[in-house]
């Protein structure tokens, strides 16, 4: 069953195209790792795809309904965890939970039993009487989820929803998102880490520039760079490196700089290993040299020429 659906959908702001002919089906029970640098119109999408920003053109289902699709029945099977934490300071834990639930219609036993439920299920029971002010990070982010997922929702959208948070915390949200799927939960999933969309994606959409460039399984993805090489070479003076000449080398395809590191990605075979090196050398200190196997980050690397994310960032 298709649970959403975008058929050639364009969102502008002014002159500017946010997104660009979008057009993604996303299938019952999938986890969909949605990656894309920033600006790549990824909130956007999300927006659109909710309802929550009108489009110029295109189509958009959700559940099978094309007529009407952000009816408020539709709507009671979205469940939405935003990048900022959306929960009420003031408010203990339970109290949260228990206008989240309000929102979308649960009363009586049926509340406070959802309530307990998904405190338990995020790591939350015994913090039900507490106020968020008094959480770690990873805390907090556990409780956005939370309010997220009270009524149960059949079709789950997550922007970044490990920012910012410990490794305990984002392997628990990690954790927390395999078992959603396991119960039946069809689940949109943003983020700026790699590696969680290696760890549970069933299949990955890649954005840059308000289009869909790529998509497919992380298996998929990555045998489409099995036929280049990439290095990555950490310098002293990054600026003084002349990179017009690097991507005049022979086989040189991308050269990226983020921070003191250049990774240069060659077609396979190319040999060109020592002028690279040599040529960086005439005009830079050499601090390290790294030769990897492909994987998902690479794929990302070739497709947009940039890092998922900047190097530091947290």
């Amino acid at each position: 069953m298709t649970i959403a659906s975008m058929q050639g959908v364009v969102k502008r702001y002014g002159s500017d195209v946010v997104l660009d002919y979008i057009d993604l089906d996303i299938y019952e029970g999938e986890i969909i790792g949605l990656l894309g640098p920033n600006g790549a119109g990824k909130t956007t999408l999300i927006q659109t795809l909710t309802g929550m920003t009108p489009f110029e053109r295109g189509k958009v289902a959700l559940f099978g309904q094309l007529k009407n699709p952000f009816s408020n029945q539709n709507k009671e099977k979205i469940g939405l965890v935003t990048q900022e934490i959306t929960v009420f300071e003031e408010l203990t834990a339970k109290e949260n939970l228990q206008f989240f639930a309000g929102v979308y219609g649960l009363k009586g036993n049926e509340r406070k039993k959802r309530i307990e439920e998904t405190l338990e299920f995020v790591g939350l029971g015994d913090k039900g009487d507490k106020v968020p002010t008094k959480f770690s990070g990873g805390m907090k982010r556990r409780l956005n989820i939370a309010c997220a997922l009270t009524h149960q929702p059949k079709f789950l959208i997550m922007d970044e929803p490990t920012v910012g948070i410990d490794p305990q915390s984002r392997n628990y949200i990690l954790e927390a998102v395999k078992r959603l799927r396991e119960n039946g939960t069809t689940i949109l999933y943003t983020t700026h880490y790699m590696e969680e969309v290696q760890a549970i994606a069933s299949r990955v959409v890649i954005m840059d520039q308000g289009q869909i460039i790529k998509e497919g399984t992380v298996d998929e993805l990555i045998e489409t760079v099995q036929h280049e090489e990439k290095i990555k070479i950490d310098v002293t003076e990054p600026d003084r490196v002349p990179i017009n000449n690097l991507k005049n080398v022979a086989g040189v395809q991308k050269v990226i700089v983020s921070g003191s590191q250049i990774t240069i990605i060659s077609t396979f075979g190319s040999g060109n290993l020592d002028r690279i090196i040599s040529l960086v050398k005439e005009h830079a200190g050499v601090l390290g040299i790294h030769a990897d196997k492909p994987n998902l980050e690479d794929v990302f690397l070739t497709l947009t020429g940039k890092q998922l994310r900047d190097k530091g960032e947290e």
